[in-house]
């Protein structure tokens, strides 16, 4: 789920190619140390290890399983539901009325079931600001997990005329977010066309396969350049400049069974200064860090 991983295992130098702050809030946590030190996870599967869940200051989480989830908050965390923000999945219950407002567009080639949105579109502001967001935060999330705005550069590129304005777009939508919830905590990934104008509007920023993937082509995972990397540790950093309580992540992808690459990866990202995970393509179980 997370940046339709099809289209994002292609790295860094693909992003809009292919694809789908806020100052320190009160309460909110920060690790001690800098960004490195926070631990945080993502999990889109249905059966979250609650014991595992606890250990993170951090955790995203798919908000549609049909659980509760206050058994997974340690103490202190903060606890994001996904919301794809630049397609729209047919499951999703309301697809169909967007469908019919004509706030969707083209289906996601990497994704057949989702359709792209029109960031643009005054039903897809609504829908977002008045479902989506607020069921989110009903079923007890203290913000949201943003993805698929990646899609909003790849829409520009490939059709200018038809799709002008939608970086713009998407920009005024996350800071419409914001405004409207103005206590919630956001977090984005990647987004990098219009990081720097929402840089002041959000919590936490994603890099996604910021050193290792899934190669599709291959079937396996391997790393990625170091050009790669820097490519998006270079704007992660410029966002933390425009807004020093950013915190920025980073998400890599390995076999997790494969433990001295993983613990190399962790090591990499918080040397740093990132805030790491590893975990496997599906990400629908949490993987603990390797240790010893």
């Amino acid at each position: 789920m997370i940046g339709r991983r099809q289209a994002m295992a292609l790295g860094a130098g693909a992003v809009g190619l292919t694809l789908g702050l806020r100052g320190a809030t009160s309460g909110q946590v920060r690790p001690a140390s800098g960004d490195a030190s926070l631990r945080w996870a993502v999990d889109y599967g249905p059966a979250t290890d609650p014991v595992l869940a606890r250990r993170y200051q951090l955790l995203v989480l798919e908000p549609h399983h049909p659980r509760p989830i206050a058994p997974l908050r340690g103490e202190g965390a903060v606890l994001l539901g996904y919301v794809s923000l630049g397609e729209v999945e047919k499951r999703r219950p309301y697809f169909a009325a967007l469908d019919r407002a004509g706030a969707l567009g083209i289906a996601n080639p990497d994704w057949p079931d989702a359709r792209r949105a029109d960031l643009r579109h005054p039903a897809w502001t609504a829908t977002v600001l008045d479902q989506i967001v607020p069921q989110i935060l009903k079923l007890g999330y203290d913000g949201i997990f943003i993805d698929t705005m990646d899609n909003a550069e790849a829409m520009e590129r490939q059709d200018p005329l038809g799709a002008k304005d939608m970086v713009a777009a998407g920009a005024r939508l996350i800071v419409a977010i914001r405004e409207r919830f103005p206590g919630i905590r956001i977090m984005l990934n990647r987004g990098y066309a219009l990081l720097d104008r929402v840089a002041p509007s959000i919590d936490y920023v994603l890099g996604e396969s910021m050193a290792s993937r899934w190669n599709f082509a291959t079937k396996r995972y391997d790393m990625l350049s170091d050009s790669d990397w820097h490519w998006q540790a270079d704007r992660l950093r410029a966002a933390k400049a425009i807004n020093p309580a950013l915190v920025v992540t980073t998400l890599d992808y390995w076999d997790m069974a494969d433990r001295g690459p993983v613990a190399k990866l962790y090591a990499r990202e918080r040397a740093a200064g990132f805030a790491p995970y590893v975990s496997t393509l599906a990400l629908d179980r949490l993987w603990p860090e390797p240790t010893g």
